[in-house]
């Protein structure tokens, strides 16, 4: 039947496909759809509509005034969302609002009961059946995600989401339509086009069918983005080098896995060696690279010295810093300052650290006799760590003091040609004028003197730092000397050998630049060093025996050393610094989930989150357990029992105190019955 066009307002005939002109249609009053369509809907309408053209009639009825008399519009009983993607087209000139549009006029039902069967009687595509019609689209005609997204009114990304999906495996593709995985399942399957390793993993999946268990079994021999190694290497030049990446659709923006942990490793070593050629550059005997810092190396460590600037670099240093405070005056960052004041600021700044890091340099003999070490952060970051001395190495590096050199010709002159002189002497020392007094007689006198500094320094608090300040530190910064004279002798356990990985943590990073920060301002020479101590003043003073005493801390629970009244100390120091593990350790399947029974995983699920969570893993196989502890437990500060700090202990009343608190009780007592 051929369709009429209207033009002009006529008697309305029901039952026939007319064609009206697009500006002549309006959105009926009985729609039953009070929600509007969503913007992307309609944006999909109006593509789908711009390609092929209005599949489906709209179905319409006529607009009629009050006296009957039809007023020549049409209101759109079913098919608003179509009209409005018209309009859309319209609006960008994909067709003109005169244009006509196919409708079938119905005045024989109800437009509400039609409106409201449209949009209920019907069953939407499975998401399956539209994930393979893309593919094949993709396959046969040729079209790309922004063809394909161009025709349907989808972004490129998602047809890329949805191809993906559509090239899981058909096996179990099945599967997701008889409702055996869920869409996120399916999504996490995805991760990779290797049909048969994808349903190996479904095969091994037990009731637990966490879309994160399904991508961590599908990626287990790879590398992810997030990786230090991947961070440091960077895609780009990974890919050059023929490496592969598995993308995550569905994940955020660095998403991703690297395939070839082998060629990871070695393109991080590559660029770690081109890094150390550079620092060897500066003059130093060797360098190595390593992507682990090698806490085994064994060679003693020199830092940089104290060095005047010239008189010039003082000058610019002095300048730079007064520009720099003038220009940042008033700002709090440099996201609030103009682009061209921050890019000056920046410039300053930076030049203020290079003439600052000339205050310091390394001795000639340790450049040019001791190496560096080239490794890779925790964060992807290269570390750089100077001077280091091998065994053979020490004595041309760091020859002996001159005070403390010894001359070989003044021993021989004190050395007698035999031993009958030195009889001779003996016999003769009473006669003798400047002969040293005996070693009895010193170690008479020197006891005396000792204890008189003892009691001396016991009434000079003030004194007493600065002895144990220059004690510490002369036996923590410089090993191979003996210069303080308080019997106080610093230990200072190593980690390494307790806890795997512990040297390589943000937390010991934060150590060892505090330790290197000081060890560069000390003197070289440990003769010097009580001079230095001397000069601080009070607040870096405590500050260095802060950080001297912060060494020795020792609270390891080792089984073959029992020493409860330490570990109740160390839990009192941790109370009174207010210590939170939480900020620097989480429970994950290495660091704790993995390493415990599984009663003891419930026991920190029930802690951390709830009973119910505890029970929803509770059947599952300890892996798996550990895995879905870990997702749990992030973010919640849960830590296990030796890691949490204890609160402070209540001040307990004096017995004086409470002798007074009893007397007032009594006396209460006594007025009461009095009364």
């Amino acid at each position: 039947m051929n369709a009429v066009t209207e033009t002009t307002a006529a008697e309305p005939v029901s039952g026939v496909e007319i064609l009206v002109p697009l500006n002549k249609l309006k959105k009926s009053p009985r729609n039953a759809r009070k929600v509007p369509h969503g913007t992307s809907a309609i944006e999909a309408l109006a593509a789908s509509i711009a390609h092929k053209g209005l599949i489906q009639n709209l179905v319409v009825e006529a607009e009629v005034k009050d006296d009957g008399t039809p007023t020549g519009f049409y209101f759109v009983t079913a098919g608003e969302g179509r009209r409005q993607a018209m309009l859309l087209c319209a609006k960008r000139r994909k067709m003109k609002k005169p244009d006509p549009v196919r409708c079938w006029l119905d005045t024989e039902n109800d437009p509400s009961e039609i409106s409201l069967d449209e949009n209920v009687t019907r069953t939407p595509m499975h998401p399956a059946d539209q994930f393979e019609r893309f593919r094949e689209l993709s396959e046969t005609k040729g079209w790309g995600a922004q063809e394909i997204g161009a025709r349907f009114g989808v972004s490129a990304h998602v047809v890329k989401q949805r191809l993906r999906i559509g090239a899981v495996s058909p096996k179990l593709l099945q599967v997701y339509r008889e409702d055996g995985l869920t869409l996120d399942q399916l999504m996490a399957f995805a991760i990779t086009e290797d049909h048969d390793r994808q349903e190996q993993v479904f095969e091994s999946l037990h009731h637990n069918r966490e879309p994160w268990i399904i991508r961590r079994d599908l990626t287990a021999s790879n590398v992810p983005g997030t990786d230090r190694r991947a961070i440091f290497v960077g895609e780009a030049a990974y890919e050059e080098a023929g490496g592969a990446i598995i993308r995550d659709l569905f994940a955020d923006e660095g998403g991703g896995y690297f395939e070839d942990a082998g060629l990871l490793d070695m393109l991080a070593i590559e660029k770690l060696r081109e890094i150390a050629a550079d620092v060897q550059a500066e003059g130093w005997k060797w360098t190595e690279a390593h992507i682990d810092y090698p806490h085994a190396h064994g060679m003693r460590r020199f830092y940089p010295e104290p060095v005047a600037l010239s008189d010039e670099d003082e000058k610019r240093l002095e300048a730079a810093s007064v520009e720099y405070d003038q220009l940042v005056e008033g700002y709090d960052s440099y996201d609030e300052m103009p682009e061209d004041v921050e890019a000056k600021a920046e410039a300053l700044d930076a030049e203020i650290d290079a003439l600052s890091d000339k205050r310091h340099a390394y001795n000639a003999n340790v450049i040019a006799h001791g190496g560096v070490f080239v490794v890779l952060n925790h964060d992807g970051t290269v570390r750089i760590e100077r001077g280091f001395v091998r065994a053979e190495d020490e004595a041309l590096s760091d020859p002996q003091p001159e005070s403390e050199a010894i001359d070989p010709e003044a021993v021989e002159d004190e050395q007698t040609e035999d031993g009958d002189e030195e009889v001779q002497e003996i016999e003769g020392e009473d006669e003798e004028v400047g002969k040293p007094i005996s070693d009895a007689l010193t170690r008479d006198l020197s006891a005396h003197r000792t204890l008189a500094l003892r009691v001396a320094l016991g009434e000079r608090p003030d004194m007493a730092l600065i002895a144990l300040t220059h004690t510490l530190t002369s036996q923590l910064f410089y090993s191979y000397a003996e210069a303080g004279c308080l019997e106080v002798r610093p230990t200072v356990t190593q980690l390494g050998s307790h806890a795997d990985g512990i040297e390589d943590t943000p937390l010991a990073a934060k150590a060892n630049a505090a330790h290197e920060a000081w060890a560069e301002r000390m003197p070289r020479d440990v003769a010097d060093l009580w001079v230095f101590i001397v000069a601080l003043d009070d607040e870096d003073r405590i500050a260095l025996l802060a950080h001297c005493v912060s060494c020795t801390v020792n609270a390891l629970r080792l089984p073959w050393d029992r020493k409860p009244r330490s570990l109740q100390t160390a839990d009192r120091l941790a109370s009174a610094l207010t210590l939170d593990m939480a900020e620097d350790w989480t429970p994950t399947g290495d660091s704790y989930l993995g390493r415990v029974t599984k009663a003891h995983i419930v026991e920190a699920v029930t802690e951390g989150v709830s009973e119910d969570a505890a029970r929803r893993i509770a059947g599952m196989k300890k892996q798996d357990m550990a895995q879905a502890a870990e997702q749990l437990l992030a973010g919640t500060g849960w830590l296990p029992a030796i890691l949490r700090t204890p609160e402070a202990e209540v001040e307990q009343p004096s017995d004086a105190e409470a002798s007074d608190a009893h007397v007032e009780d009594s006396e209460d007592c006594y007025a009461v019955a009095a009364e």
